[in-house]
């Protein structure tokens, strides 16, 4: 009994604190550096990565930042993070050698724990299911997607075997432009978007054993195009975002909507304003997307969609895991959505 009224009471005031509708504020930042990474631990911790080696932190709700660039690093472009609290997180940089490195000092130093030298080697995104399994993918290598999995928090990545990766088309790879390409959610579950010439979900309910795949009807068919993000309130609700990243105001096949798990897509009675890179559900009807035309808000679980805000150049949008802030970053830009 008392299990069910705490859980009514945190349903109601999670309900009263976005009772009001969202506005947008701009962060001031003085850092040369286009941030994509983006993890949000609670009300009071985040953290943020980007080009030229740039990691920053919160640890009074997005109001202030620290920002710092990883000693001998600071060429990378760090476009996935994932931070676990104030002292613990961990980055990867896209391009080749693809790094993953860890902090347990709040960003001070940090350890390199895996580099792959192929030079096909791109990390698009990682995510977790809880404090210490997670699961990082990158582009193909002999068409195979790279997965890799840890059990310690990401101490240590070992391989998925090849048998169990999944065998992409020519021309379909994946996008790290905000990081939000995989969701690990409901303890095993796992969905990954792909983009390019094809662009679909592959989706695993055993964290990457066995794959099915769900077509999409997205733009794609162009190295440009297809899903940027994907967000999933459970395996039923799923938004997918994405476009033509060169033609990032064509308003068509570029946000779609499932409630049977992909059986059916519906595309939005009132759509974004054009290509978007970073879908998040805030609640299970707010629903805000980003890009770098501008951010967008919908009431009713991605249906009708009107502008939160014009600020260009923004790239990810994320909800505290534990909580109810919201922050954005992009090209030398940072705001949160109150």
């Amino acid at each position: 009994m008392k299990s069910i009224k705490l859980t009514l009471i945190i349903m109601l005031i999670s309900k009263n604190i976005f009772s009001q509708e969202l506005q947008w504020k701009n962060i001031e930042m003085n850092v040369n550096s286009s941030l994509r990474g983006l993890s949000v631990v609670d009300d009071s911790v985040a953290w943020a990565s980007g080009s030229n080696g740039w990691i920053g932190k919160s640890i009074n709700g997005g109001n202030n930042w620290d920002f710092k660039q990883v000693k001998g690093f600071e060429k990378l472009d760090f476009r996935s993070i994932y931070a676990f609290d104030k002292q613990k997180a961990m980055i990867a940089n896209a391009g080749s050698p693809a790094n993953i490195m860890v902090t347990d000092d709040g960003g001070t130093n940090w350890k390199v724990v895996y580099t792959n030298n192929d030079t096909a080697a791109f990390f698009d995104g990682m995510d977790f299911w809880n404090e210490k399994e997670g699961m990082i993918y990158g582009d193909p290598i002999n068409k195979k997607m790279v997965l890799f999995s840890t059990i310690d928090a990401g101490l240590h990545w070992n391989e998925i075997p090849e048998t169990s990766r999944p065998i992409l088309s020519d021309g379909e790879a994946s996008f790290a432009a905000s990081g939000t390409g995989i969701r690990c959610f409901e303890n095993k579950k796992i969905i990954i978007a792909t983009g390019g010439k094809v662009s679909r979900l592959l989706v695993s309910e055993n964290k990457g054993t066995d794959w099915k795949t769900i077509k999409t009807p997205i733009i794609q068919g162009e190295a440009s195009t297809g899903i940027f993000s994907v967000a999933c309130r459970n395996e039923k609700n799923l938004i997918i975002v994405g476009g033509d990243f060169l033609k990032d105001t064509m308003m068509k096949n570029h946000i779609f909507i499932t409630n049977d798990g992909g059986k059916n897509w519906s595309a939005p009675l009132v759509p974004t304003g054009g290509y978007r890179e970073c879908v998040e559900f805030i609640t299970d009807k707010i629903v805000i997307a980003t890009g770098p035309t501008g951010t967008d808000i919908s009431y009713d679980g991605g249906i009708k969609w009107k502008p939160l805000s014009d600020e260009k150049l923004f790239h990810t949008i994320r909800k505290a895991r534990n909580g109810t802030l919201i922050v954005a970053v992009g090209k030398g830009k940072m705001g949160m959505i109150k």
